[in-house]
């Protein structure tokens, strides 16, 4: 178990490139400790998504050193690094919802994957899924969903594991101000048991009504600005 005094996330001079944009982010240095609560700003194509990918190991840095919970990721073989992915949760902005699944199914997957028991499982996602507003739509198939149903079901799936740590891209995009209200509160609920929790986000109005630190990317490096633990 992580204590309150480490790192989860630790960035050292890290570049990323991608092979036709060029440098999307360049000399990152970032410390995220464990149970903090970061929103993750900045302008369209500033680098936002990239970085949270790294911190997901579905890219590796051009330059630099990347720690996630303790481990350098470039030491790590293939099978570790599957196991340090199940203890992120990640919401994806284009959802990543399995079409021919209910939501129920959808949301349950960490836990069945887990292997956590069936009579669990039929406990806490119907209950999750109330906090969200979709009691309704439980077996109803990810396709036949709205936009704002799927984002919903896409924050309850990465959540219901209890990750340590969660990687939201957007989260509250495609939902009213309500609901978008409610995950937040979800979402601090979490952090209050230990998650450490990094929200991507355009809407300034949110960032402004909860009183967590920024992290603002501008031009693939961090503001000067940035309230982050650098």
């Amino acid at each position: 178990m992580a204590n309150e005094f480490e790192d989860i996330v630790c960035f050292e001079n890290v570049s990323m490139s991608y092979p036709l944009s060029g440098e999307v982010l360049r000399a990152i240095n970032l410390k995220l400790a464990a149970g903090s609560f970061y929103f993750l700003t900045g302008p369209s194509g500033a680098g936002k998504s990239s970085l949270m990918r790294l911190m997901f190991l579905a890219h590796r840095p051009s330059k630099g050193r990347i720690s996630i919970f303790g481990k350098d990721i470039m030491s790590l073989t293939r099978k570790e690094q599957a196991a340090l992915r199940r203890k992120i949760g990640v919401v994806f902005q284009d959802f990543k919802l399995i079409n021919h699944m209910s939501t129920l199914d959808n949301v349950a997957l960490p836990l069945r994957i887990a292997g956590v028991s069936e009579s669990k499982v039929r406990e806490y996602v119907p209950e999750l899924l109330s906090w969200v507003g979709l009691e309704k739509k439980i077996e109803s198939k990810a396709t036949t969903l709205s936009g704002g149903e799927q984002q919903r079901v896409a924050i309850a799936r990465a959540v219901i594991a209890r990750p340590r740590l969660l990687l939201a891209d957007e989260p509250t995009g495609s939902v009213d101000d309500e609901i978008a209200i409610r995950l937040m509160h979800l979402l601090e609920e979490l952090n209050k048991n230990g998650t450490t929790i990094v929200v991507a986000t355009h809407n300034e109005e949110l960032v402004h009504r909860f009183p967590y630190p920024e992290i603002r990317i501008e031009k693939g490096g961090i503001s000067g600005s940035s309230t982050a633990f650098l």
